[in-house]
């Protein structure tokens, strides 16, 4: 399980890094715990287009009331695993 989230986690960092263009990182520099809106100045919009690449990829629905609640990487990993798992 914790070998999958850091799998996970690593995969969310790529789509972050690509998605907002951040340049001098890597997913595996990539703090999991940083607070995407506050420390990294992650908007609605960005998120939403976060979102949409991970629905794509993972083939989940991420609810837009929920979107908020994703302020980390390590928490987004948490929810998407828990999506897969329960089969929504």
């Amino acid at each position: 399980m914790t070998r999958d989230i850091n799998q996970t986690i690593i995969r969310i960092a790529e789509i972050i890094i690509n998605t907002l263009k951040l340049e001098d990182v890597t997913p595996q520099a990539f703090d999991a715990d940083l607070d995407l809106v506050d420390e990294v100045g992650v908007d609605s919009m960005d998120l939403a287009t976060i979102a949409l690449v991970l629905r794509d990829e993972y083939g989940i629905r991420i609810d837009e009331d929920y979107y908020p609640k994703l302020t980390t990487v390590r928490i987004i990993a948490e929810y998407i695993s828990n999506k897969l798992t329960s089969g929504e």
